[in-house]
Formats: C-alpha cells, sequence, structure tokens
C-alpha cells in the first residue's frame, strides 16, 4: 500500500490525495507538518531532506516534491487519461504543471496566508491587492486557454489539471471579487463534480 506524509489541509498534499483516489490506488495517509509537526525530525529528514510534505512511499521507494509524485503516480499506475499517452502531450502536461509551481503559486500562497491564515487586524492590505491582481492575470491566461478546449490538454481531465484544479479551488472559495472568467469557470465546475475532488480538495480552507 502507498504511504502519503503530510496533512489534508495542505494544498501541496491535496494533490497528491486527489491523484491516488483517481487512480483508483490504496493510500495510507500520515499527518505530517503544520501543527502535527514531525516534518523536522531526523526520520522524516531521513526521508526527505528538504523537510517539506507531502513525501510519498512507494514500497522501497521515496519520492517528494508534490509535482513530481503526482507525475510518478500516473506514470507508474496509468488508468485512463491521467498520463498523457505521447511524449507531446506529456510535455504539455508538464509545461502547465511547472508555469503553476513557477508563476501562479507564489501569487496565491500570499492570499491565502493573508486571508485564511492572518487575523483581520494584521493583514496587509497592499500585499493582499497586489496578489489578486496577479493572480487575476495569471488565470486569465488560463481562461484563454480554456476557451478553446474543456480541460487543460483537451476534452478529458490529465495530470495537467491537478495542481490547477487544487489552486481553483482556493481561489474560488477564498472572500474577494475577483474578475469574471468564463472558460475558467466552466473547466472548474466540471472538476468540481468529481468525487476525488470533492473528497480531498473540497475541504475547509485552514
Amino acid at each position: 500500500m502507498l504511504q502519503v506524509l503530510g496533512r489534508p489541509n495542505s494544498v501541496n498534499v491535496q494533490k497528491v490525495m486527489w491523484c491516488t483516489a483517481e487512480l483508483g490506488l490504496e493510500v495510507e495517509r500520515t499527518d505530517i507538518g503544520g501543527a502535527f509537526g514531525g516534518n523536522d525530525g531526523a526520520e522524516y529528514l531521513s526521508r526527505n531532506p528538504n523537510g517539506k510534505i507531502p513525501t510519498l512511499i512507494d514500497g522501497d521507494y521515496v519520492l517528494w516534491e508534490s509535482n513530481a509524485i503526482v507525475r510518478y503516480l500516473c506514470d507508474q499506475y496509468e488508468s485512463g487519461n491521467w498520463c498523457p499517452d505521447t511524449a507531446q502531450k506529456r510535455g504539455h502536461a508538464n509545461m502547465w504543471m511547472d508555469w503553476y509551481q513557477t508563476a501562479l503559486h507564489r501569487p496565491m500562497t500570499v492570499l491565502f496566508w493573508q486571508l485564511i491564515r492572518t487575523k483581520p487586524e494584521n493583514r496587509d492590505f497592499a500585499a493582499t491587492e497586489a496578489a489578486i491582481g496577479e493572480c487575476a492575470n495569471f488565470w486569465a491566461m488560463l481562461d484563454q486557454h480554456l476557451t478553446e478546449r474543456p480541460y487543460i490538454l483537451g476534452g478529458e481531465p490529465t495530470m495537467a489539471d491537478i495542481p490547477l484544479g487544487c489552486a481553483a479551488y482556493r481561489w474560488h472559495s477564498m472572500g474577494f471579487e475577483r474578475p469574471d472568467l468564463p472558460a475558467l469557470r466552466t473547466w472548474w465546475g466540471c472538476i468540481s463534480e468529481r468525487p476525488a475532488y470533492k473528497e480531498h480538495v473540497m475541504l475547509p480552507l485552514t
């Protein structure tokens, strides 16, 4: 059985858990990180010297970094369309997954920390507004891409949809005014109907 080390309210853990559920894999998840601690101990660091979550244990194989874990799971345990079947399609999937990590993740993290994990009286209004604007520009870029296809690579969801799908729940669930992006909203609406997504991603923001 696969083991996932990491707390359920982490967006990076949610990527992995959503992926495993879509692939029909049995998983034992252990609360690590945040309020649970444990990610700075010797045992954890022997598996993941970066000290972050999640960590995947698959028999004697250990892997960390959430996007890498999603790619591995889809490649190793291919089920349906989640792992694109050509090098070019996988290249585009990797492009969008990496774009999320290098472009959208940082301002989304600013928003999450300011609006969810910071008391209202301590929030940085300027930083929040700047992050909203930056995120809106990135989401508009994805919205434009989605005007010609229902999912990021085409007619079915793939691993490319997983990191952005997790971020989309937070974007649509935090309390601020956001631009109307109809293609993005339609895509997110389709993802939101998936049982695995509801179970592992659509959780209270804490």
